[in-house]
């Protein structure tokens, strides 16, 4: 192959790995934050999993992607193995959209394509077209590379030995497949070059499918890689990969000629054959494989057991490969670490109910650093959502996807603020010591107090559910009850004080405890707003 040649080829396949990124971060932006909220379905029944894989797929324009966020999700416990081999089921069926794209041979449209893109781009008011006309070029330069890589693949007619063993070996054809979309790291280009270099009739179906069902096992080496370094039931969900498109491609070899037969009676034009023997493939495997999940998932489990010291570090969900992959899925993991965040407060809150309700010196030692070890995984996921936001706002967000992810980050800075209030309450748990207190004053505390955890629980469940009903609660009727009382429980004391009910040095610090109160109230306000900000932001889109 001579260098012009090469260099023909590596363009084309730039040019459409280009083109599919243009029209990646077009869908995105376009779906906004649609497609934040249609990743946080993800948790649900392998069949659903099977049509968000599709549809998340399409959007990003990547199974290797839709899959390394399944194994980022299995890693930090939000999908079950099941439900991740629904997923990458419905990766696999996603991944053909671009296949069948690329088939309708429109090459001749390419550059009208870029020029209306570039046109709509230079004229653009709003950021919907301004992405709209960059998915449009995006299309255009994806037929333009294909067009490109076409014109170049002559060369390999030079190479006959190599073509001739393609057509006569499967196996081959296979290896070289996944040979060349590990090479590449696009499924989508390794079908684009096999398509250029069977439309100029170098090589037929025996040798294309093959390399087809290559490419669906090269597809697989990202997410091994993601999986090698995290929890074992991320490495389960990516050997449920690997299984699912390995047994596929034996399966279809050993039935290569009815296989062979359905893909010629499907169209009489090679290129839509080969795009259709990709369709067929992933369609078929999935309907194959469906009703075996759970025997699927308990073979793998047997494969990869769990080990109890399989446990998540103080932050869970901010995975740095969900940013390359999808601004939205990674804002959904930083919605996913502030309700950690959430139920990190909760049991700070549970402890200082104890420390306080069930006032015992012998424990303080020990129940104080177990709630500075909370206190410290509060202050290090804060930080980590704030610099996790700020990678992906570098990579540039949609304005309602922008909004939702600052909500997200204030809310954690709030839930930080209202760890420090908690640690204040607990410097001051030897109020109960010594009887410093009357037996109203602490069922005062224990009314406000209880109140107050009413209003974290409530603001985060609004946040986590995005309902305005629980948010509402908040605002308008648990935050209004603290301040009236904080008001009146400070009065009521004072007067005890007065009358000398309560010790005068130490009991002085019931002030302080209720206006600390008072404060985790306002913060649970702030969160609640967040969740209507959000909602109207929803509703707006």
């Amino acid at each position: 192959m001579d260098i012009q040649s090469f260099f023909n080829i590596a363009g084309g396949v730039a040019l459409f790995l280009y083109g599919i990124k243009l029209m990646s971060e077009a869908l995105q932006f376009i779906a906004g934050d649609k497609m934040r909220q249609l990743i946080g379905t993800l948790t649900k029944t392998p069949l659903r999993g099977i049509f968000v894989g599709i549809l998340v797929t399409v959007l990003i324009q990547s199974s290797t992607g839709t899959t390394v966020m399944t194994v980022s999700f299995v890693n930090t416990g939000l999908l079950n193995l099941n439900q991740a081999i629904g997923i990458i089921m419905g990766a696999n069926i996603g991944t053909t959209v671009t296949a069948q794209i690329i088939a309708f041979k429109i090459e001749a449209f390419a550059l009208p394509l870029i020029a209306l893109g570039v046109v709509m781009s230079i004229f653009a008011k709003k950021k919907m077209i301004t992405y709209l006309s960059s998915g449009i070029v995006g299309l255009g330069l994806l037929f333009m590379g294909m067009q490109t890589m076409g014109n170049a693949t002559h060369v390999i007619s030079q190479h006959r030995d190599l073509l001739l063993m393609l057509s006569q070996n499967p196996l081959t054809g296979v290896l070289a497949g996944m040979i060349l979309t590990i090479l590449i790291q696009s499924s989508a280009a390794t079908i684009g070059l096999t398509m250029a270099i069977a439309s100029q009739g170098l090589i037929g179906l025996d040798a294309a499918v093959p390399i087809i069902l290559g490419d669906n096992l090269g597809t697989t080496l990202t997410a091994v890689v993601v999986a090698m370094g995290a929890t074992r039931p991320a490495k389960q969900a990516a050997t449920a990969h690997v299984l699912f498109n390995l047994i596929g491609t034996i399966i279809f070899l050993l039935a290569f000629p009815f296989y062979k037969q359905i893909i010629l009676w499907s169209s009489p034009d090679i290129g839509r054959q080969i795009a259709n023997a990709h369709t067929i493939f992933n369609v078929l495997n999935t309907i194959i494989f469906f009703p075996f999940v759970s025997l699927l998932a308990k073979l793998i489990s047997t494969l990869i057991p769990l080990r109890p010291e399989d446990k998540p570090e103080d932050v869970m969900y901010l995975d740095p490969n969900l940013i390359s992959i999808s601004s939205a899925s990674a804002v959904e993991a930083v919605k996913d670490e502030l309700l950690h965040m959430g139920r990190i407060i909760h049991k700070m809150f549970d402890l200082t109910r104890t420390t306080f309700f069930e006032y015992d010196a012998s424990k303080s030692e020990e129940r104080r650093k177990k709630f500075d070890n909370y206190e410290d995984s509060i202050n290090k996921i804060t930080r980590a959502i704030s610099e996790y936001a700020s990678e992906i706002w570098q990579r540039g967000v949609s304005d309602e996807v922008s909004t939702v992810l600052g909500c997200y980050v204030n809310a954690s800075l709030d839930l930080e603020r209202i760890g420090d209030r908690v640690e204040n309450l607990m410097e001051r748990s030897d109020v109960m010591d010594k009887n410093y207190l009357s037996e109203e004053a602490v069922g005062e505390f224990r009314d406000m107090f209880e109140t107050t955890n009413l209003a974290i629980d409530t603001s985060m469940s609004s946040i986590e559910k995005e309902d305005a009903s629980q948010a509402w609660q908040v605002i308008r009727d648990i935050e209004k009850k603290i301040d009236g009382q904080e008001r009146k429980y400070r009065k009521k004391h004072i007067d005890r004080l007065n009358r000398g009910e309560c010790d005068p040095e130490k009991g002085v610090n019931f002030i302080t405890l209720l206006s600390n109160l008072e404060r985790i109230g306002d913060h649970s306000n702030n969160i609640a707003g967040y969740t209507l900000d959000i909602l109207a932001l929803n509703k707006k889109a």
